[in-house]
């Protein structure tokens, strides 16, 4: 493995989710120059690569993912000019960007399906997927991801259209040719501008299998699941090599394929860089281990025994084969603090225990906005409150189906994306410092506690650990190279592994659980000549670990 041509190795990447970052303008979303603003920030805390969830004109239905001009600028963010100069400053500060690239679907306003929509002969017709209706209704029973099912009548064609997220989200025709030079073209557009790489959105759902057979539909389910028919399809190896041949290889790239329903099998493939896809993807596995069977609103409490299982699997199956995305939060998903630490009495601890677990695994870290101060969920009082158009539809199918309100919100305050997208929290001020107007949704109420100048005027902050994990890994070459055992395999409260490469070792030990756990003797034994290199309590005990205390130990 060579960490020099393939500089992602050793970097950390932080998610920005641009509406909710910092707003300049006071109009209550967050916008390019706020994010310039806060660049020295970024730069303080040690990060390499700023990722920007989408910035594109868009309707935002989806908050963005649904884009109406791959070239231009959304309003509300400001101009290319603004654009131009993020990337120059980005730039100055030896960081790189890494843009959103959505090409599963554009929006409904999008050029190409206005004229999709005119006609069955238009140019454009075929840039989409148009099927006719089967005995009055629907092509198949596949289901949306935003609930419904996954096809949307056109009166005037008399067809339907595939959208797999909102119907404002039409799915492009990846089988045509003229769709994929199109999306080629525009991804050099930005390359040419000097961005840095793409994460790229949902991109193992771009090639469906033929006929779109229908999906199983157990009993109880309003639709067949056509994950198997649209979730790395059978063509997307190659449609991800064309890619990498005729614009990817041709820049200094970095690339992250986001891929529901992969394995690491399918990982090693989609990365092994004889293979020249893509650099790294994003897994969900660990991020389903707190839902019940029926899909994430229906919960479940984690099983430590699951997550050690499960990340100990992916560490080992893709060493030396492929790479690594390492993450517990972006613009999707819960606060990781709320979800499997304690976001009240061990906020601080337990938000440190969860970075050391994971930063020190083989892979590129990903910190989301926030993460690094240990931002929380939130619980809306008012079901009014929430903005994400996935929670608004569950509500509204929920609803429908018989559940209590209460029970809907039970499931919203621990799985919305909205915990993941209340704005920056600043300071202590008004609106957390995040806009001087009426933010686009409301802050988190724990804003004059949990707050960016709090965390920089206490240097036992979360923020300074974090500071501390992205400078080890700079320094320390095993946590890139080292291969990964997982130690302690049925121990229901401590998480243990470690790493080795050359003669270097290191072990880190966290406690998952709010009690004292005392180690067992046979670690003890092993870790008698070793030191500790970080803790998230002063004056570590080796032989008893407070909760939610992590350890990191060398020889």
């Amino acid at each position: 493995m060579n960490t020099t041509d393939q500089w992602w190795k050793k970097s950390v990447v932080y998610q920005i989710y641009p509406r909710s970052f910092r707003d300049l303008n006071g109009d209550g979303i967050g916008d390019l120059p706020g994010i310039i603003e806060k660049l020295d920030y970024l730069k303080l805390l040690g990060v390499d690569i700023i990722w920007l969830s989408p910035i594109y004109d868009s309707p935002n239905d989806d908050n963005g993912y649904d884009i109406r001009n791959y070239q231009e600028i959304m309003n509300e963010f400001g101009t290319m000019a603004d654009f131009d100069r993020l990337l120059e400053e980005i730039h100055k500060r030896d960081m790189k960007l890494m843009m959103d690239l959505v090409v599963n679907h554009t929006s409904d306003e999008h050029e190409w399906f206005v004229q999709s929509k005119q006609s069955k002969d238009n140019p454009y017709r075929d840039y989409y997927i148009w099927r006719e209706g089967k005995d009055g209704k629907e092509p198949n029973n596949w289901g949306s991801f935003f609930s419904g099912p996954a096809w949307e009548y056109d009166e005037a064609t008399n067809e339907y259209y595939l959208h797999l997220f909102s119907k404002k989200q039409p799915d492009l025709n990846w089988e045509n040719p003229k769709v994929r030079q199109e999306v080629y073209q525009m991804m050099k557009f930005w390359l040419e501008k000097g961005v840095d790489g793409f994460r790229m959105d949902v991109i193992n759902m771009i090639s469906k299998a033929p006929g779109l057979p229908d999906g199983v539909q157990h009993s109880g389910q309003l639709f067949g699941d056509g994950a198997p028919y649209f979730m790395n399809g059978p063509r997307i190896h190659e449609f991800l090599q064309e890619m990498n041949k005729e614009v990817l290889s041709q820049y200094p790239t970095i690339s992250v394929g986001e891929m529901p329903g992969t394995t690491p099998e399918d990982a090693v493939l989609y990365t092994n860089p004889n293979r020249r896809e893509v650099n790294m993807i994003f897994t969900f596995e660990h991020m389903d281990l707190d839902s019940a069977p029926g899909g994430k609103w229906n919960l479940k409490p984690l099983n430590l025994l699951d997550l050690k299982e499960n990340l100990a699997k992916w560490q080992t199956a893709i060493h030396n084969r492929g790479w690594n995305s390492l993450y517990w939060n972006n613009h999707d998903q819960p606060r990781i603090v709320s979800r499997f630490g304690n976001d009240e009495e061990y906020r601080v601890e337990s938000a440190k225990m969860l970075a050391a677990c994971l930063h020190f695994m083989q892979g590129t870290p990903y910190i989301y906005q926030g993460e690094e101060i240990g931002m929380t969920n939130v619980k809306f009082k008012s079901f009014k409150d929430y903005r994400d158009i996935e929670t608004i539809n569950m509500y509204n199918e929920r609803t429908s189906q018989g559940y209590s309100h209460e029970e809907i919100m039970a499931s919203i305050y621990a799985k919305g994306r909205d915990n993941a997208r209340t704005p920056i929290q600043w300071d202590d001020s008004e609106h957390a410092g995040f806009t001087t107007g009426t933010p686009w949704i409301k802050v988190n109420p724990r804003y004059q506690e949990v707050n960016v100048k709090n965390a920089l005027d206490d240097k036992n902050s979360i923020f300074y650990f974090y500071q501390k994990l992205i400078a080890l890994r700079k320094e320390l070459d095993i946590i890139a190279e080292g291969d990964f055992q997982l130690l302690l395999e049925d121990h229901p409260e401590l998480f243990a592994y470690e790493r080795k490469w050359k003669e270097e070792c290191v072990i880190v030990i966290c406690n998952f659980g709010d009690k004292d756990v005392a180690i067992e003797n046979e670690l003890l034994t092993r870790i008698s000549d070793y030191n500790v290199i970080l803790s998230n309590y002063e004056g570590s005990n080796i032989e008893k670990l407070r909760p939610f205390e992590v350890v990191v130990l060398t020889r």
